[in-house]
């Protein structure tokens, strides 16, 4: 039989992995063989929170009081229910809105320099931010996105590089890998995906992303302006922004390659902890 702390680290690989379905697998399973627990619930309600839809958030909403009627208590069930409500809209969710400082309350007068305690003050002043802080805060968010998003093609697209001259590969050495290992995973699932002459094209672009954007961006700029002067008519005009196109399908080629892998990882996860729970 699993023990409890078997239980939650196995839910904490997977929420890191980002497989909040097979979270909420997990801690539906762990409460199946040793019975309801705070700690359990508090991991159920983060897979669904996770998802960040009306739905799961319902449902997370039901697992954070399910977990309260046991331990009423207990800082990660109060701590992730507050900023639940938090988020929630005061207009569609009057009444799970409205729960947010009671809980809030409850939490700082248990543990008033705990984690969970910063993790609720830093949402309760996202929930109190203005306008202009709205649009700076998804300013931010949007560069961060488009940062990682270049870093991720160019990172994923090197190595992809170092792997073809190493000889791996479809008609290269057979290479075992560890499906527990997420970035073994990513790497044998991008070359599996993005080898062979074909998609060379696709390679180059990867690992000169930034370079390619910048010049991409250069040549949209000068065409659009050319055929301004030129008198060319709406929408012609914008026909430089063409020049982007290739750039934004790598990215979306290498992103569906890194999400169909991160997949196949916490899959993996799964036979891996089913497998030593046997």
């Amino acid at each position: 039989m699993s023990t409890l702390d078997a239980w939650q680290d196995r839910c904490e690989q997977l929420f890191v992995a980002g497989g909040n379905a097979a979270v909420r697998r997990s801690a539906q399973e762990g409460m199946d063989e040793l019975g309801p627990h705070p700690d359990l619930y508090c991991w159920l309600a983060l897979g669904h929170v996770a998802e960040d839809e009306d739905d799961h958030d319902d449902e997370a909403e039901r697992a954070f009081r399910a977990g309260l009627a046991l331990d009423p208590d207990h800082l990660g069930l109060l701590a992730g229910y507050a900023e639940l409500c938090l988020r929630a809209d005061g207009f569609d969710r009057p009444g799970r809105a409205g729960r947010a400082a009671g809980l809030a309350k409850r939490l700082k007068e248990l543990a008033p320099r705990s984690a969970e305690a910063g993790r609720v003050e830093a949402v309760e002043r996202w929930a109190r931010r203005g306008y202009w802080d709205d649009v700076r805060m998804r300013m931010a968010e949007q560069s961060v996105a488009a940062h990682d998003k270049a870093w991720n093609t160019e990172a994923q697209a090197r190595a992809l590089a170092d792997d073809l001259a190493r000889g791996d590969g479809p008609n290269g050495s057979a290479v075992t890998v560890d499906p527990t290992d997420r970035e073994a995973v990513v790497r044998a699932a991008t070359v599996e995906a993005l080898s062979g002459p074909w998609n060379a094209p696709v390679r180059l672009l990867g690992r000169y992303r930034t370079a390619v954007w910048s010049v991409s961006m250069a040549l949209a700029f000068a065409t659009n302006v050319v055929l301004r002067q030129w008198g060319v008519g709406f929408p012609v005009r914008w026909c430089g922004w063409l020049w982007l196109v290739p750039v934004l399908l790598v990215d979306r080629r290498f992103a569906a390659v890194r999400k169909e892998a991160e997949a196949r990882h916490v899959a993996g996860l799964e036979a891996a902890f089913a497998e030593r729970g046997r």
